[in-house]
C-alpha cells in the first residue's frame, strides 16, 4: 500500500514538473500601437516563456502616477517552468525587443509595453529586484479588474483574501472601460478567431500564393478561383473587344456557382477559410474591358447575386506596381498572359482602389507589396502575416 502511495506522488511530482509553475502576468501600453504592442508581447510569451493558459479582454485606463495618455491593460495567466528571477529576465527582455527603455530614475513614463508578475503560483518571493506578490497590485484597479476576469477566485498569499474581494476593497478611482477588442495568445488562435478572409490582387500580385501559404500553415480551408479551363480567356487576350461580354459573363457564372458552394460548406476539421479572390472582382474587371451598354446589363445582374455571398471578414489587397507584376507574370510563364499591357494593370489596381473606397464598412488592408518576397523570404512572409494581424487586433470582432 506505501509503495502504491509513493508512485501515485511521484506521478504528480513528474506532473507538476512537465507543467511547471502558474503564473499571472499584467500587461500595459500607452505609447504607439498599443493593441499591437500587447498582442506582441503575448505572441513573444508564448514562444519564450510558457503556455498561455487564460487572456484577460482589454480594457482602457487613465495613466496612473502621471500624466499621459490613456493605457490599453489585460491581465493573462500561463505555466512556465523558469523560476521567477529567469522569468524576470526573460520578460524584461521581451520588454526590450518592443521598444521600452529603462532609465535609472524612470519613475512614471509613457512606454510601448509593461510586463509585471502578478503572481508565482502561491510563492511570496523578496529580492532586491523583485517582489511577489507585486507589492502595488492591490491598490491598482487597471490590473484588479482584468486579473479579476480570468482569476476571480484566486487568493492573495499574504492577504488571504481572493481576487474579488481585493477589487471591491480597492480604492483606486481611476476610469476604468472594457473594450471589444481581443487578442490571442498565438497566430493559429488568431486565425481560427478570423472565420473568413479573403486575398486579393492584381494579376500576378501572388494571391494564390499567399492563400495556400495561410491555409497550410494556420490549418484554413482553402477556396481557390477556378478558371483555368475558360475558354474565352485565351481569345480575349488576342481579341478584347470582342470576347469581353461571354468572358466576363462565364467568369460571373462560375464564380457565383464556386464561391457560393465553397463558402457555403464549413469543413469541421478546419479552423478558418481564406480564399484568394472575392466575387467583387468580376464587377472590378468587367468596368475595364466591357462597353457602356453591356456593363449597365451585367452590373444589374451582378448586385443580384452579390447580395447573396459570403462577404470576407477581413479582406486583403497586394498591391504592387504594374512594372513588377509585369515581371512576375513573364516568370509564370502563361502564354495568353504575355501580351498584357501596363496600362491594363494600372486600371486593375484603380478599379480595386475604387471598390475598396466604396465599401469603407468592410475590413478593408491594403499590403504594398514593394520589395517583400513572401515565397523566397521567410521573413517577408511573417511580415505580411504579422500586418494582418496588427490590423485586425484594432477590429471589434
Amino acid at each position: 500500500m506505501i509503495a502504491i502511495h509513493m508512485i501515485l506522488f511521484c506521478l504528480l511530482c513528474l506532473d507538476f514538473m512537465e507543467k511547471g509553475q502558474t503564473v499571472y502576468l499584467s500587461l500595459g501600453s500607452n505609447l504607439g500601437d498599443k493593441l499591437g504592442n500587447l498582442q506582441d508581447a503575448i505572441f513573444a510569451i508564448q514562444n519564450t516563456v510558457g503556455n498561455i493558459i487564460k487572456i484577460s479582454p482589454v480594457y482602457q485606463s487613465a495613466s496612473w502616477g502621471f500624466e499621459a495618455s490613456d493605457f490599453f491593460n489585460i491581465c493573462l495567466s500561463l505555466e512556465t517552468k523558469h523560476n521567477p528571477q529567469l522569468l524576470l529576465q526573460l520578460l524584461l527582455d521581451i520588454e526590450t525587443q518592443l521598444g521600452r527603455v529603462r532609465y535609472e530614475k524612470e519613475g512614471y513614463s509613457s512606454r510601448p509595453i509593461d510586463i509585471d508578475i502578478l503572481y508565482y503560483g502561491k510563492e511570496v518571493y523578496n529580492t532586491k529586484h523583485l517582489v511577489i506578490p507585486h507589492p502595488k497590485l492591490t491598490a491598482r484597479k487597471f490590473v484588479l479588474k482584468p486579473l479579476a476576469d480570468i482569476a476571480p477566485q484566486f487568493y492573495h498569499p499574504i492577504y488571504n483574501k481572493d481576487t474579488r474581494n481585493i477589487f471591491q476593497e480597492c480604492r483606486d478611482k481611476g476610469d476604468l472601460t472594457k473594450t471589444k477588442f481581443r487578442l490571442f495568445k498565438n497566430k493559429s488562435d488568431f486565425f481560427a478567431n478570423i472565420n473568413f478572409i479573403a486575398v486579393e490582387g492584381n494579376i500576378g500580385a501572388g494571391k494564390t500564393t499567399l492563400a495556400n501559404k495561410i491555409a497550410a500553415d494556420f490549418n484554413g480551408k482553402l477556396v481557390l478561383e477556378r478558371f483555368e479551363d475558360n475558354p474565352f480567356l485565351p481569345k480575349f487576350y488576342e481579341d478584347q473587344h470582342r470576347y469581353a461580354f461571354p468572358l466576363e459573363m462565364s467568369f460571373l457564372a462560375d464564380r457565383y456557382q464556386q464561391f457560393t458552394d465553397d463558402t457555403s460548406q464549413y469543413d469541421l476539421f478546419k479552423s478558418f477559410m481564406v480564399s484568394d479572390y472575392d466575387i467583387y472582382k468580376s464587377l472590378i474587371f468587367a468596368k475595364i474591358t466591357l462597353q457602356k451598354e453591356e456593363f449597365i446589363l451585367y452590373k444589374k445582374l451582378f448586385h443580384l447575386m452579390y447580395k447573396e455571398v459570403k462577404k470576407p471578414n477581413i479582406y486583403v489587397y497586394l498591391y504592387q506596381s504594374p512594372e513588377r507584376l509585369l515581371e512576375n507574370i513573364k516568370q509564370r510563364g502563361r502564354d495568353f498572359e504575355q501580351n498584357i499591357s501596363t496600362t491594363y494593370l494600372e486600371e486593375i489596381n484603380a478599379g480595386y482602389f475604387n471598390f475598396i473606397r466604396s465599401y469603407p464598412e468592410q475590413n478593408n488592408l491594403i499590403i504594398d507589396l514593394g520589395d517583400l518576397d513572401f515565397v523566397k523570404r521567410e521573413e517577408d512572409y511573417q511580415t505580411i502575416i504579422n500586418k494582418i494581424i496588427k490590423f485586425a487586433v484594432h477590429l471589434p470582432f
